[in-house]
């Protein structure tokens, strides 16, 4: 199909046929070991070598990171931390929207994309004993918001909040 279809068409089909169903719960993968991890990431992988860099498909030779960058594709560790970076935000959003009086709950509905949290604190992590309890939402959560900079997790607007997050996984990885 990748030769009877353009590259927009292509990435337009990858994204809504197999990313989507990646990103879907993607959650419920942190911590999980690399060996787990590794089939999911072939398989972005490989679409991004079909898709190549816009121009040309990818030879099994070429190194497909440059193309991943271009297609702005985080390798799956990052989406995993990008999704529960995500989750955490809207939690907190929500939080402070549910302590707001009935009166204050009508004016603040208004600015569910865009409301300030009290989200440049860090978060209380609760210890457990196994590598299981490590990859609770309760702490694998805190743990990655904590590790956002503040400027990033103080945004008042979750579209910026997603950009910059991105960006800031981005730069993570040179």
């Amino acid at each position: 199909m990748k030769r009877r279809v353009n590259s927009d068409v292509m990435k337009q089909l990858v994204s809504a046929l197999i990313l989507s169903r990646i990103d879907c719960c993607n959650s419920v993968l942190v911590g999980l070991p690399w060996s787990t991890i590794a089939p999911l990431q072939r398989v972005c992988t490989e679409r991004g070598r079909s898709i190549g860099d816009g121009t040309v498909a990818l030879s099994a030779r070429d190194h497909v990171g440059p193309a991943l960058r271009e297609l702005h594709w985080l390798p799956l560790a990052h989406r995993i931390k990008f999704k529960v970076a995500l989750l955490m935000y809207l939690y907190l959003a929500h939080n402070r929207l549910s302590l707001l009086s009935i009166s204050e709950m009508s004016a603040a509905l208004s600015c569910i994309g865009n409301c300030v949290i009290p989200a440049a604190a860090t978060i209380t992590v609760t210890r457990t004993r196994t590598k299981f309890g490590d990859r609770a939402f309760s702490v694998a959560g805190p743990v990655i918001w904590n590790s956002i900079p503040e400027s990033i997790r103080a945004v008042d607007n979750v579209h910026t909040f997603k950009r910059l997050l991105k960006t800031h996984l981005f730069n993570q990885l040179n």
